[in-house]
């Protein structure tokens, strides 16, 4: 092989087989194929192809300090069969893609020579940020191409996790947020509980049952639901009263989700007629990287749910969904290290 600008010219035998068969690296013509560093390493792993000299790993490396970590989602892309192809060969495929993604995946069936890709791929280590502006913004740049946004997450021994990122829009059956409901609750005399909320013993001919948790001597409401009921003029004091509005107002019945690790549990349908679909997180209380991410949406995947995370644009709320996506989409490392 040989150094060039973009990575590593291959011109062995197998070089038309790599990119003909698996969609691997870039043709560059008479020369050969041009290989990332990562892409190297996957060759040498699963082709049996050599490296370029016995201490390129260690040149590599320092070249590179992700290359490991790209090696290894390479590994657990291409091992069940996938074509992979990064980024800076995209556009010289024709291939249009968001300017975030770092590679997109085409299935085994097919080539990037002859159809689009079915996914865009961008990866973080568990340590990283979750930044949900930035995943936003990608999510609906991909999704407007008719593609799967897939995340892949690698933790400190190189095992790889599959994510999905869409924009969900939740709604339920139960109508819009009456507002003369919310006076009428308002008006009656309350006591205050120790965790900042309240209890109403008056609660014979309860106005609107997705409001405050029903207890043997009236209605309990937690601290965010009395911000929403008692806000003067119908100005909301808090994100959390406005995101529950936002909810309320979608047709939801909302209940805590603490046994979720969640702020809230949402039912599209009156309680008792099916389990609640959304888990949804108070920004505040919101996973700050990846690791926490995927162990809330794996939490939320382990009892039949998809978790939510709000995100406030211009004057209203979007919901970011991070999820498992189905078994046979689940890409992993062939084998444990």
């Amino acid at each position: 092989m040989e150094k060039h600008p973009e990575g590593w010219i291959y011109s062995g035998q197998a070089s038309d087989r790599l990119w003909s068969k698996s969609a691997i690296g870039r043709p560059m013509g008479e020369l050969g194929l041009l290989l990332s560093g990562a892409e190297v390493i996957f060759c040498h792993e699963h082709r049996h192809i050599e490296l370029p000299h016995p201490d390129w790993m260690a040149e590599a490396v320092i070249e590179n300090t992700r290359i490991i970590d790209e090696a290894s989602i390479i590994e657990a892309l291409r091992v069940p069969g996938n074509k992979i192809v990064l980024k800076n060969n995209l556009s010289v495929l024709g291939v249009e893609s968001s300017h975030s993604t770092w590679a997109a995946r085409w299935p085994s069936d097919k080539h990037p020579r002859e159809k689009d890709p079915v996914s865009e791929i961008r990866w973080f280590h568990a340590s990283a940020e979750l930044d949900i502006e930035d995943l936003q913004v990608w999510a609906e740049e991909v999704t407007s191409m008719n593609r799967i946004a897939e995340v892949i997450v690698v933790d400190d021994e190189t095992s790889v996790v599959t994510y999905r990122v869409s924009i969900e829009s939740p709604r339920g059956d139960m109508g819009d947020l009456d507002e003369a409901g919310i006076r009428n609750i308002s008006d009656r005399e309350f006591k205050p509980l120790a965790n900042g909320g309240v209890i109403i013993l008056d609660a014979n001919i309860w106005p609107n049952e997705r409001i405050g948790i029903p207890h043997p001597n009236g209605r309990m409401l937690d601290s965010i639901t009395c911000e929403l009921v008692y806000s003067d003029g119908g100005e909301l004091l808090s994100m959390g009263s406005s995101i529950l509005f936002d909810l309320l107002s979608r047709g939801l019945h909302c209940r805590p989700g603490f046994k979720y690790g969640t702020r809230w549990r949402c039912y599209d349908r009156p309680l008792g007629e099916e389990h609640a679909p959304w888990l949804v997180v108070h920004p505040a209380e919101a996973p700050s990287d990846w690791e926490g991410a995927c162990l809330a949406s794996r939490l939320a995947s382990g009892v039949g749910k998809t978790w939510l995370h709000p995100l406030q644009i211009n004057d209203s709320w979007a919901y970011i969904s991070i999820s498992r996506p189905p078994p046979d989409s689940r890409w992993s490392n062939p084998n444990r290290r």
